[in-house]
């Protein structure tokens, strides 16, 4: 594969440290003599044939920032034969040899379209939730876990002024990983994930169990995949007669400058896109496991299973909160 030039998009809800890793692909490529064009508004920007040719300049002073300044856009029109087709025409046009998406699920399946089409690819994991396959970790995790993590703090604050329990919601999809995270080191009574749905009588119970030796508050947990923080608290008010309170903290999750942890990241995985690249690869996506670079064949990845939860992590937080 002869490789010139490339380009480079996010996609998918944004996430901390997206712009590390555009940053860390562009100053890596330019380093091996590549040009690199930026895709705004994520596919979308693909059919509408928005690129713009990046320079050094263009990604300065944006490591520490959260979001990203290529933007992102849902486009149905990308799930067409007819989208991407579009699409591809554009790469053409601009003389475009790979294409290197940082995004999650969805980003990573309209990447793999394109590499179906002929087109080579890098996928590179940016989400908070944590969820994809291949990767121990995502780009914007630890950002969002953090950011969960000073909320929950906070909480506690006026939860043990006021002696209440408080149930607190937090983002991740369909995984529970800033749940499990967070509410282990924010010394949460009880954490709910959607892997390891929990008898909402064992949370009751335990509870009680702490009402029973004194403890004045309580924080319980819940991943949005796993139920409603309301509708939790609504049970645990009604079972206890508990002062109880309700948070979501939402979209607040996304957002803010990412954790040292997330740039380096994000840094090592953009820099491995283009090294990849380099050898002749494509239709990959680009892992960290055990603390290693890895890269996986993209249609081996998607078939995987998704990102399993640490169980044992759920049970010492069990343990540690009698």
């Amino acid at each position: 594969m002869s490789l010139k030039r490339i380009a480079i998009l996010t996609s998918g809800g944004d996430a901390p440290g997206m712009n590390a890793a555009v940053r860390a692909v562009t100053r890596k490529a330019i380093f091996h003599g590549l040009e690199v064009f930026g895709v705004y508004n994520g596919y979308q920007g693909l059919i509408n044939g928005d690129l713009v040719q990046l320079n050094l300049g263009s990604v300065g002073d944006i490591i520490q920032r959260g979001g990203t300044f290529l933007r992102s856009a849902r486009c149905p029109e990308f799930r067409t034969e007819e989208g991407r087709a579009k699409a591809v025409v554009n790469l053409k046009k601009f003389e475009i040899d790979a294409l290197v998406v940082v995004g999650g699920d969805g980003s990573y399946r309209g990447a793999q379209k394109l590499t179906g089409l002929g087109f080579p690819t890098i996928g590179l994991p940016g989400t908070i939730d944590n969820d994809i396959p291949g990767t121990d970790y995502t780009i914007g995790f630890d950002t969002a876990l953090n950011t969960a993590l000073e909320a929950i703090d906070k909480i506690r604050d006026t939860a043990s002024s006021h002696e209440r329990t408080y149930v607190i919601e937090v983002m991740g999809r369909d995984a529970g990983d800033i749940a499990l995270y967070a509410g282990l080191a924010g010394g949460a009574e009880s954490i709910l994930v959607p892997e390891r749905p929990e008898d909402l009588k064992e949370v009751l119970n335990r509870i009680q169990s702490g009402v029973n030796r004194g403890k004045k508050h309580s924080i319980v947990i819940v991943a949005e995949g796993a139920g409603r923080a309301q509708d939790v608290g609504d049970e645990i008010a009604k079972e206890t007669g508990l002062d109880t309170r309700v948070t979501v903290l939402g979209h607040v999750q996304r957002g803010g400058a990412p954790t040292a942890a997330d740039r380096v990241l994000a840094s090592r995985m953009g820099a491995y896109a283009i090294d990849i690249l380099l050898e002749g690869k494509q239709g990959r996506v680009v892992g960290v496991r055990g603390g290693k670079m890895v890269d996986l064949d993209i249609d081996e990845a998607l078939d995987e299973n998704k990102h399993e939860l640490d169980l044992e992590i759920l049970e010492l937080s069990k343990q540690l909160s009698i």
